[in-house]
């Protein structure tokens, strides 16, 4: 069996060294001394504004949409994980559509204008696989017609785009630290913004609104991460630069054995130094895709048909033309890609795609 994916974990000694302080202090949780240590070092680490670590990274996104008070109908792009477009509608605002670029796969920046209506109040674009988007194109954009910008950036931990942190970009980015994550704290997530003001407000709201024991500032929610997960996330940021090494030498060997198949790649954004979050490939149909989804299937390959269905399609949200994204929904999957993961099971998996299309043929 080789799986889809493996999380990192770190010399069991190492957390347990942490453990052993957290049951010396008996601080649980409530921005506890690791939740704070976890928050400066992540921001040293990329060399962004102090982060606020959440209890996931869809809590971040509705916490990032309620601290802007958004209202009325977003523009976001109907290619990513589900809690992207359900963050949405769950905040009682519209996720309007715009299609993909066929080549990144994220939001085409010169669809969006058409889409602004005067109830439009920000855009929420996801940043496909670790892969930026045009953040200048959508930036302009935004500053024209006085949008806010939130990036879903949680495929994004160990991107940079032109030698920055891509949570340096928009009003908000929110990153994930979900176990599937190449760089992970079991489960978690993080709130990344410029504005100091909107961070203590972000703060509050993740703690029920609380500003002292017996005062609110407003209403909140428990967004809050705890101690255990912390130090999971200091323990493997050690081993960071060693992960992000090991993916993309393992994507190299990928992209070597599949060169004469005929799959496509999505094309990195230039300037991008990018963090390998996952080995998608897309093929040339949606029965070539199931084909080979099968196959690999019945050799004990796992592999995931990410991000299917196209979010237009979900049964809670208004329709929309969006011919590339679904199309790319429909003949995408995504390979085995992890630390562990070695040149010989990767032959295993080419190999195996090889023989699965000669037989589609």
């Amino acid at each position: 069996m080789i799986p889809l994916n493996k999380p990192f974990l770190p010399p069991q000694h190492e957390y347990q060294d942490y453990m052993n302080d957290i049951w010396q202090r008996n601080w649980l949780t409530n921005h506890g001394p690791l939740v704070k240590e976890f928050e400066e070092k992540v921001s040293e680490y990329l060399g962004s504004e102090k982060m606020v670590f959440t209890a996931n990274g869809t809590t971040a996104l509705q916490i990032a949409i309620k601290s802007l008070d958004l209202k009325g109908e977003i523009i976001t792009t109907p290619y990513s994980y589900v809690a992207t477009t359900s963050s949405i509608v769950w905040e009682n605002c519209t996720p309007v559509f715009v299609d993909i670029d066929e080549t990144t796969l994220n939001i085409d920046p010169e669809k969006i204008e058409s889409a602004i209506t005067g109830r439009t109040s920000a855009i929420i674009a996801t940043h496909v696989y670790g892969n930026p988007c045009d953040v200048e194109s959508i930036q302009k954009i935004a500053v024209k017609h006085n949008l806010k910008v939130i990036y879903d950036a949680a495929h994004c931990f160990g991107t940079r785009y032109k030698g920055e942190a891509i949570y340096n970009w928009g009003d908000i980015s929110i990153a994930s630290f979900h176990a599937t994550k190449p760089f992970h704290t079991v489960e978690g997530g993080g709130l990344f913004t410029h504005d100091k003001e909107l961070k203590k407000k972000m703060r509050y709201m993740m703690n029920f609104g609380h500003d002292g024991p017996y005062h609110f500032q407003g209403v909140g929610i428990n967004g809050k991460n705890s101690e255990l997960h912390a130090a999971m996330g200091l323990c493997n940021l050690k081993y960071a630069d060693e992960i992000f090494d090991k993916r993309k030498k393992l994507s190299e060997i990928y992209d070597n054995k599949l060169n004469e198949l005929p799959v496509q790649r999505p094309e990195v954004t230039e300037n991008t130094i990018y963090n390998y979050a996952y080995y998608p490939v897309l093929f040339e149909s949606e029965n070539a895709m199931k084909s080979a989804a099968g196959y690999l299937s019945s050799k004990g390959i796992e592999t995931r048909n990410y991000f299917k269905p196209s979010l237009n399609q979900l049964p809670y949200v208004d329709k929309a033309h969006v011919p590339v994204s679904e199309s790319v929904a429909n003949r995408v999957l995504c390979l085995p890609l992890y630390f562990d993961l070695t040149e010989e099971m990767i032959d295993i998996v080419t190999g195996s795609l090889e023989k699965s299309m000669l037989e589609y043929q």
